[in-house]
C-alpha cells in the first residue's frame, strides 16, 4: 500500500532521488563519527603513554568498542550506497565513471586498505603487540580516515565545481588533468569544512556524555572519566567551532563565485541586491518567486557575503525555473547548520567562563553540563543540514552545469526504485537501529575499571624448549614433554594471555 501510494505520488527520478537522500544520510553520520573517533583515540592512547595514568587507556578502552561499531555501520552503508551508482544511476556511471571511477579506487587503494590493515591491531592487539606498535596503529587509523575522507571530497567537489576534463563526442567525460580535477575550486574550502565538522560533531557527542557522568548518580564511578571526556571536548568548543565559523565564511565566498544560484537559495534572494538583506525567517514560495512573512535584517547578508555593504548579490530569477535548486529546503537547512554552528560558538564561550571559574567539573555547575548533554546529538543535526545544502543546492544537476540530475538516472521503473526504497527503509531501521542500541548500552555501562597495568607486557611468544619441539612437530620432544602428572610442562609464567581479561 505504501509502495502504490509512493508510485502514484512520484516518479521514478523523485523516488531515486529519495532513496539516494536516505542512504547517504546514513552514511555520512558514520564516516564522519569515525573520523573524530580515531583522531580522539590517538590523543588519549597518546595521554595514557606520556603519563602512565590509568584514567586515559579506560576511557580508550570504552570508547574504542564505539568506535568498531560506528566504523562498521559506516562500512555497511557505504557498500550499499555505491551498489545505487550501478543500479539507480547508471547512466551518470558511465558518463562520469572515467574520473569518478579512479577517485573512489584511490580510496580504496589508499585509505580503506590502511586503515583495514591496521584495524585488527588496533581492536584486537593490545597486549599482543608493544605500547607503542599499537599506539602507531591507532594513529594510522586515524590518518587512513582522514585520507578516506580527502578522496571523497575530491570526488564531491568535483560534482560541485568541475574542472580538469573534457566532453567527449560519445558524452563521455574524460579527464585531461588530475591535479585540476582533484585540487578544483571547491575542494580546499569543503575538506576543512567537512573534516572540522566531524571533528566537532564527535566532541560534542563525547563532551555531552562526560557531562552526563558528571551529573548521573548512576555513574559516581565515572566521574574521572567523565572530566576527560568533558576537559578534552572543551578544547575543541573554545577553538575549533570559533575557527569552523571562518571557515565556513571562506567557503561561503568560494560558492558564491562558483555557484552562486546555491548561495541565492541559501539566502532566500529571489532579486538582485546591493547590501542584501539577511532573512532570519520566510517561507519561499518558488512557484510565484518570492518570500512569504519575511523577517530580515538590512545589509547582513550584503555583508557576510561579499565583505561590502553595498555589494551585489545575485538573486535566483537570473535562472529558470527549472535550473534552480529547490529553495525551501536550501534556505532551511542553512538555518538550521548555522543555528547550531552559533550554539557551539555559544557553549565554547560557557566552557572558557567555567574554565576560569574552576567550575568546568563541579557537580553543581547543572547548567553547564545540561548545556553540554543538549548539544549531544545536534552535531548530527548540523552535519546532515550541511549535507543537505551541499547536495541539494547543487540540483538540478548531478555534476554542475555539465550533466543534468534527470539525465543520470537508469531505465528503471517507478515501482522497482520504490520497493527497493521500503526495503531500505526495513533493513535500516533493523541494523542501524541494533548498532546504535549497543551503542547506548555501551554509554549506559561506561568505562570498566583497568585493574593492572603491569601486565601489558607484550605477547613475546615465550615458551618452554619442549613446547617449542611440540609445536614443530619434533618427536624427540616426547618424552621431554611428559610431566609427573599431567603429562605437559606448566606455560611459562611469562606468557601473555593475550591481553583477554
Amino acid at each position: 500500500m505504501f509502495a502504490t501510494f509512493m508510485i502514484d505520488q512520484m516518479d521514478a527520478l523523485m523516488l531515486a532521488r529519495i532513496q539516494f537522500a536516505f542512504v547517504i544520510s546514513w552514511h555520512i553520520i558514520f564516516p564522519a563519527f569515525s573520523i573524530g573517533l580515531a583522531s580522539w583515540l590517538t590523543v588519549l592512547e597518546f595521554r595514557w603513554l606520556r603519563t602512565g595514568e590509568a584514567i586515559y587507556v579506560e576511557v580508550y578502552k570504552h570508547w574504542v568498542k564505539i568506535f568498531a561499531v560506528v566504523f562498521g555501520l559506516g562500512v555497511v552503508s557505504g557498500v550499499v550506497m555505491s551498489y545505487q551508482f550501478g543500479t539507480n544511476w547508471a547512466v551518470f556511471s558511465d558518463r562520469a565513471g572515467n574520473i569518478l571511477g579512479p577517485l573512489l579506487a584511490f580510496e580504496v587503494l589508499t585509505a580503506f586498505f590502511l586503515e583495514a590493515s591496521f584495524l585488527g591491531i588496533m581492536l584486537f592487539g593490545w597486549g599482543r603487540v608493544s605500547k607503542r606498535m599499537h599506539f602507531a596503529s591507532t594513529a594510522i587509523v586515524a590518518i587512513g580516515t582522514m585520507i578516506s575522507g580527502f578522496w571523497i571530497l575530491a570526488a564531491n567537489s568535483f560534482m560541485q565545481t568541475p574542472q580538469g576534463f573534457m566532453l567527449g563526442a560519445d558524452g563521455l567525460l574524460y579527464p585531461t588533468n588530475w591535479i585540476e580535477i582533484i585540487f578544483n575550486p571547491s575542494f580546499p574550502y569543503r575538506y576543512a569544512h567537512m573534516m572540522t565538522a566531524a571533528y566537532l560533531t564527535t566532541a560534542f557527542v563525547v563532551g555531552g556524555i562526560g557531562a552526563y557522568y558528571l551529573q548521573s548518580k548512576r555513574h559516581v564511578e565515572h566521574r574521572q572519566h567523565g572530566r576527560v571526556m568533558l576537559g578534552m571536548a572543551m578544547i575543541m568548543a573554545i577553538f575549533v567551532a570559533p575557527a569552523q565559523v571562518l571557515i565556513g565564511d571562506e567557503h561561503g565566498l568560494n560558492t558564491l563565485e562558483h555557484q552562486p544560484a546555491k548561495v541565492a537559495a541559501m539566502e532566500g534572494i529571489w532579486e538582485d541586491e546591493r547590501g542584501a538583506a539577511l532573512r532570519l525567517f520566510a517561507i519561499p514560495d518558488q512557484k510565484n518567486q518570492t518570500n512569504n512573512y519575511e523577517v530580515s535584517l538590512p545589509y547582513v547578508s550584503g555583508l557576510i557575503l561579499t565583505h561590502s555593504l553595498d555589494g551585489e548579490v545575485k538573486g535566483l530569477k537570473n535562472w529558470a525555473p527549472e535550473d534552480q535548486p529547490p529553495v525551501m529546503i536550501v534556505f532551511w537547512a542553512f538555518r538550521i547548520m548555522v543555528g547550531i554552528g552559533m550554539l557551539m560558538v555559544l557553549i565554547g564561550l560557557f566552557s572558557l567562563y567555567k574554565y576560569f571559574k574552576k567550575q568546568q567539573f563541579d557537580p553543581e555547575s547543572k547548567l553547564f553540563h545540561r548545556a553540554w548533554m543538549m548539544m549531544t546529538p545536534l552535531g548530527f543535526v548540523a552535519l546532515l543540514a550541511g549535507w543537505f545544502v551541499t547536495e541539494t543546492g547543487r540540483q538540478p544537476y548531478t555534476i554542475y552545469e555539465v550533466i543534468r540530475t534527470a539525465e543520470s538516472m537508469s531505465p528503471v521503473a517507478a515501482q522497482q526504485v520504490a520497493t527497493t526504497l521500503i526495503g531500505f527503509i526495513v533493513l535500516y531501521a533493523f541494523v542501524f537501529g541494533a548498532g546504535s542500541f549497543y551503542i547506548l548500552r555501551l554509554i549506559a555501562q561506561g568505562p570498566k575499571p583497568y585493574e593492572d597495568p603491569s601486565d601489558d607486557h607484550f605477547y613475546d611468544h615465550s615458551v618452554t624448549e619442549a613446547q617449542g619441539r611440540t609445536l614443530s612437530g619434533d618427536k624427540r620432544a616426547a618424552d621431554k614433554t611428559k610431566g609427573p602428572e599431567e603429562g605437559l610442562d606448566e606455560p611459562a609464567d611469562d606468557v601473555d594471555n593475550g591481553g583477554l581479561r
